[in-house]
């Protein structure tokens, strides 16, 4: 199976306007143009039912209490965890595009609903997580959001974008289901997989 996500290019920065959270001189951040960015794919393996799409960031601190305050950093030798920003399935087998700007075009506060988007069915990602203590922002993430690493942190950030081809027409996932269930309910039905991996930082001292 051949994967290519427009715009996203190995080991080279996520562009900004896929980023929800971009540098800015005052703030440390504003937000950006939280575009998914358009993914593409062929070549399919025989007795393939459907398509899983996925997007982690595997550099999140496990420990948030130094994220984004002043006048300290976040270790880059602090434990790392994985922090979903992208979950779309049972994309169905004929699919082979999700457009750009499809399922997600600006940074909706308090979120996107789960569930059935224009294509396929929704994820929760862990924005979910990282904004419950906003009251302006806290709320039920579903779909796309992006990259937005906390702008103090030592470590530039990995972003991997990932194609499932699966033998199942669906996960049987409904609800607010999370990046573990996905992985779960994907066990032992992955036909074919390729990933993009890209970078991100908003610490000005690393961009």
């Amino acid at each position: 199976m051949k994967v290519h996500f427009n715009g996203i290019t190995e080991g080279q920065p996520v562009p900004e306007k896929f980023a929800f959270g971009v540098y800015a001189e005052e703030g440390h951040m504003s937000f950006g143009p939280n575009r998914n960015p358009e993914v593409s794919w062929e070549d399919v393996p025989e007795g393939t039912r459907s398509f899983a799409v996925v997007m982690y960031d595997s550099d999140v601190p496990s420990v948030a209490d130094d994220v984004n305050q002043e006048g300290k950093t976040v270790s880059k030798d602090l434990p790392r965890v994985d922090f979903f920003h992208w979950l779309l399935v049972d994309i169905p087998a004929s699919s082979r595009l999700v457009p750009e700007g499809e399922d997600s075009d600006g940074v909706s506060p308090k979120g996107k609903p789960p569930g059935k988007g224009p294509i396929g069915i929704r994820g929760v990602n862990n924005f979910t997580q990282f904004l419950a203590g906003n009251p302006d922002m806290a709320g039920t993430y579903g779909g796309y959001d992006g990259p937005c690493p906390p702008w103090n942190d030592e470590l530039v950030h990995h972003y991997h974008y990932e194609v499932f081809a699966l033998d199942v027409e669906s996960l049987g996932l409904d609800g607010e289901f999370d990046g573990e269930a996905v992985r779960n309910a994907m066990e032992g039905h992955v036909l074919a997989s390729e990933r993009v991996t890209a970078t991100y930082t908003l610490n000005p001292a690393l961009r």
